[in-house]
């Protein structure tokens, strides 16, 4: 079995339903055209469709590595990079406040320096099959979070002290990560934690 990531430049960034449009319309075209100069930097098979959309090819036991491959060959050219199996859009940016920063996901993700777009969406897809959402700032601190009955359990370690909350609704937990990424702490006081 075979998984796609589909690449192309954008002048700005696009939401999940522009990025899967762009996907499917390129699909249906005939795949021809070059390559990009960028291509030969990117993992798996490569097909090129009109508009520089260039499609990744790659079998499912690589695609765990093979995609973080693709995720920073993208991110190192302003690209925007669509997964479908994953329907979520890695944009350019904008990009959270610390440099080297790791979103890790239960399903197998693992992007660096990820674009905040993609960590408020990434949330949106924590399930069964996606158990738990990550942001980690390796040596320093990290943020968590996984569902739980009754809703979500927040963990948000730093300094050698592990802070822990349940809250019961996304919205609030897409918040919370957002404050974490950008380097603002108004989830610190907002939150009722336990240690």
């Amino acid at each position: 079995m075979s998984v796609e990531l589909m690449v192309w430049r954008e002048p700005e960034p696009i939401t999940r339903d522009l990025a899967r449009k762009a996907y499917l319309a390129a699909k249906k075209d005939a795949p021809g055209g070059t390559l990009p100069p960028y291509a030969g930097e990117l993992p798996g098979k490569l097909t090129a469709y009109a508009g520089e959309h260039v499609l990744v090819t790659m079998d499912l036991e690589s695609m765990d590595e093979l995609s973080g491959r693709v995720f920073a060959v993208a991110g190192a050219h302003d690209l925007v990079c669509y997964d479908p199996q994953r329907d979520l859009v890695h944009n350019p940016g904008p990009r959270g406040a610390y440099a080297g920063m790791q979103l890790h996901t239960g399903d197998g993700m693992i992007v660096t320096d990820p674009d905040l777009g993609l960590v408020h969406d990434a949330l949106a897809t924590l399930s069964a099959q996606n158990p738990f959402v990550a942001l980690v700032n390796f040596g320093r601190h990290f943020m968590q979070v996984s569902p739980e009955s009754g809703g979500y359990e927040l963990e948000y370690k730093e300094g050698g002290t592990l802070h822990r909350t349940l809250v019961p609704d996304l919205a609030e937990i897409q918040r919370s990560f957002g404050e974490y990424a950008r380097d603002e702490r108004g989830f610190l006081n907002r939150l009722i934690w336990s240690s």
